[in-house]
């Protein structure tokens, strides 16, 4: 089974303006609302790929019930934590292409909740399982939330990380299947510049050192790479055009999932990682399995080690 783990979901309120303009009203002239979250999105494309996943986590309110809802709506399977704090708001705003993210204020988690959430994962959870750690940790948690679930599980749990900063350091640490850092999250993890591809392939290789087993390195409309055992894939990115960014991340994670489950060589899970990734920056919306594999084809691959 593959669980999706969401300390920090949200309601996304997306608003689409002509022309927004700073201190005046504005009115849009699109606006709706979905389930937010890098796991809950994770587990949404899975199920457009026809792959059950479970979401875990806490939600609270009125909000954490929109939540809930939409997801089992989608057909999404769900178990979370109700605590009494509304589920935070985000504001997605896009001005005429350009985007603007307001990301809401996280409700507090009481350490019972937390302790009854590691109970109820320590339960559910089995050796040959996915885990996807992804997203922030609220501030009521402990920065080392997701190494704790990490060493509370059976060996054999493959964990899928997918986070920034102190989370992601202890977590790393203890032993991981993947992780997915952008260029900016590696300037800021190892606190210096990569201009070239090989700085980029020395900074993976060091992840795998640390306890990385697999790196995907996103570059945005530059492409990715992917460090896995002494090999190095370099990725680029099909022809299409940008709709939004938004959930383009969570959707490479999902694709990357899809390709383990269904045992793909690494190089075509990584493809199709790549596809599903662009498969949602070209939609409204998140990747369709038809829209993915359709870019396939128009995905190019090189090995540069190994």
């Amino acid at each position: 089974m593959i669980y999706t783990i969401n300390f920090n979901p949200a309601v996304d309120y997306y608003l689409s303006f002509e022309k927004f303009t700073e201190g005046e009203l504005n009115t849009p002239k699109e606006g709706y609302k979905l389930p937010g979250g890098k796991g809950i999105n994770v587990s949404k494309v899975l199920k457009n790929y026809g792959v059950s996943s479970t979401c875990l986590g806490f939600v609270g309110g009125f909000t954490g019930k929109f939540i809930k809802d939409k997801v089992e709506e989608y057909g999404v399977l769900a178990n979370f934590i109700e605590v009494s704090e509304d589920t935070r708001i985000n504001i997605k705003i896009n001005n005429n292409g350009l985007e603007t993210e307001v990301a809401g204020i996280a409700p507090e988690i009481p350490s019972e909740k937390y302790q009854e959430f590691l109970k109820k994962l320590s339960e559910t959870v089995k050796s040959d399982d996915i885990v996807v750690l992804s997203g922030s940790v609220p501030k009521s948690l402990p920065s080392t939330a997701y190494r704790d679930i990490i060493t509370s599980l059976p060996k054999g749990v493959k964990f899928i990380l997918d986070t920034r900063g102190e989370s992601f350091d202890a977590a790393l640490k203890e032993g991981v299947f993947l992780v997915k850092p952008n260029r900016d999250e590696l300037k800021e993890y190892f606190k210096r510049d990569f201009k070239t591809t090989e700085d980029l392939i020395i900074a993976a290789r060091e992840l795998q050192r640390l306890g990385a087993e697999n790196v995907i390195v996103s570059l945005g409309k530059e492409g990715s790479l992917f460090v896995t055992g002494d090999k190095v894939f370099v990725g680029g990115v099909p022809r299409g055009t940008l709709v939004s960014s938004v959930g383009a991340g969570d959707s490479m994670v999902a694709g990357f999932i899809y390709g383990i489950v269904k045992g793909l060589s690494m190089e075509n899970t990584y493809k199709f990682a790549i596809a599903s990734g662009s498969a949602t920056a070209f939609s409204l919306g998140l990747a369709k399995f038809e829209t993915a594999s359709n870019l396939l084809n128009d995905i190019d691959i090189r090995v540069i080690g190994g």
